[in-house]
């Protein structure tokens, strides 16, 4: 996990992204690989694959791995799990990227994410208070 982390943290700074979406990608991609880990039941010496690309105002991500097939597109958000902790993983990379594609091939999963490569910081009403949302054009 710490080189896919340490990977995307790189990636983000060779490409100056600001400090939003470099923590954005930072965590979609530890929600990502921590549920292929724990979810994927892949051999202990299966390789994840990550590649990180940027096409103008896009991110892409791509994740080849070798565990259950896994289609995140049919994957239903019944909110977080109280029990184990934990369960929103899915939906906050729902809400901060987009699917570009999936497929199983050669017992692989082959999952390609895109996410804005801008951030816009929005005020909201209450005090001192700003979030941010990426935004799709």
């Amino acid at each position: 996990m710490a080189r896919a982390l340490a990977l995307a943290r790189g990636f983000a700074e060779r490409r100056q992204l600001s400090a939003d979406v470099a923590d954005r990608l930072a965590i979609i991609v530890e929600e990502w690989l921590m549920n292929v880990v724990e979810h994927g039941r892949a051999a202990p010496a299966g390789q994840i694959v990550l590649r990180l690309d940027q096409m103008g105002a896009k991110l892409r991500l791509s994740v080849s791995d070798p565990g259950v097939a896994f289609d995140p597109r049919l994957a239903v958000f019944d909110g977080p799990n109280a029990d184990r902790g934990g369960g929103a993983g899915l939906a906050l990379i729902a809400a901060w990227s987009r699917i570009a594609s999936y497929r199983r091939s050669g017992g692989r999963n082959r999952l390609v994410l895109e996410l804005p490569a801008t951030c816009v910081v929005q005020k909201v009403v209450g005090p001192a208070r700003t979030r941010s949302a990426g935004t799709w054009n």
